[in-house]
């Protein structure tokens, strides 16, 4: 009801207000009008949830505690896939030190265009875990990935902690994507600074809920984000927002580890080609492995 009687009440004020013949406003503006009306009100009332029907892969997020050195996470994601649809799921908790963080890998996964990629954040330790953090839409049952419905709070935003035997070897296998891990050259002190702010970030999502968007608020601007919590100087680029593209940013800015080789030879190196047959225990282990090992 009052949202008609909006639409009412700006129908009205543009059919009466005072103009010229050469101002008359058309009828289709005023319905232009309206219907921006609608959308803006429509847009302004839709608030995002923690509670709908989640799909399997997203049912819960990961939330951490900072005990000094000591972090324990909750909901980290360890399924098995068997193909893209069929998988056993499994959640767990894991604690970690950062003390022992060691490693920090931007992966990207391409499956259409060179320019859109899915950004994924890897941290390894000494022991030789890693975790990997990915900004994700929070699904529903039923309901499929849309970059359109992305612009229209269609999807929450989800942030996952998996291990890379799971969220890895699901782009790489199961869905035979293009994907590509890069070591990033950072010290300690950025690392765990890094790690601190996605737990800060994984904790608020957890209360706060948010929508995700395919142009300001996804797997690649959320990193960017985050980054320059750290870096308030570190400069915006085109190749951000295209993901895909985002590789070659941290090249430009000497973040990739052998910046002195060319990026091609850097990317070559970067390609990780699906692991068909080993213990899912060996997985992190197997594609560190130089090409032809």
């Amino acid at each position: 009801m009052a949202l008609t009687a909006l639409v009412l009440a700006v129908y009205i004020s543009v059919l009466f207000s005072p103009r010229s013949s050469s101002q008359l406003i058309s009828f289709s503006n005023v319905a232009f009008i309206c219907l921006g009306s609608l959308f803006l009100v429509s847009w302004f009332s839709m608030k995002p949830s923690l509670t709908r029907n989640w799909a399997a892969d997203v049912q819960h997020t990961v939330t951490a505690d900072v005990q000094g050195d000591e972090v324990t996470f909750h909901n980290i994601r360890d399924f098995t896939w068997n193909d893209s649809r069929i998988f056993v799921p499994r959640w767990k908790s894991g604690t970690y030190r950062l003390n022992e963080l060691n490693s920090v890998d931007v992966i990207l996964s391409y499956w259409t265009h060179p320019a859109i990629a899915h950004t994924l954040i890897s941290f390894g330790f000494a022991d030789g875990r890693h975790l990997v953090f990915s900004a994700e839409i929070r699904k529903k049952k039923g309901q499929e990935f849309s970059s359109l419905g992305g612009f229209f709070r269609s999807f929450e935003l989800a942030m996952i902690a998996a291990e890379e035997r799971d969220i890895v070897y699901l782009r790489t296998n199961a869905r035979d994507e293009r994907v590509y891990r890069y070591p990033v050259d950072v010290d300690q002190e950025l690392m765990q600074a890094m790690l601190l702010k996605y737990i800060e970030k994984a904790n608020d999502l957890a209360r706060n809920p948010a929508f995700y968007n395919t142009l300001t608020s996804n797997c690649t601007t959320v990193v960017f984000d985050l980054v320059r919590l750290l870096e308030p100087g570190f400069p915006f680029d085109y190749r951000i927002l295209l993901s895909g593209y985002l590789p070659e940013f941290l090249y430009d800015n000497e973040l990739l580890m052998n910046s002195d080789l060319p990026f091609s030879e850097i990317q070559q190196r970067a390609l990780l080609t699906p692991v068909r047959s080993m213990e899912r225990e060996q997985f992190s282990t197997v594609i560190r492995q130089p090409a032809g090992t």
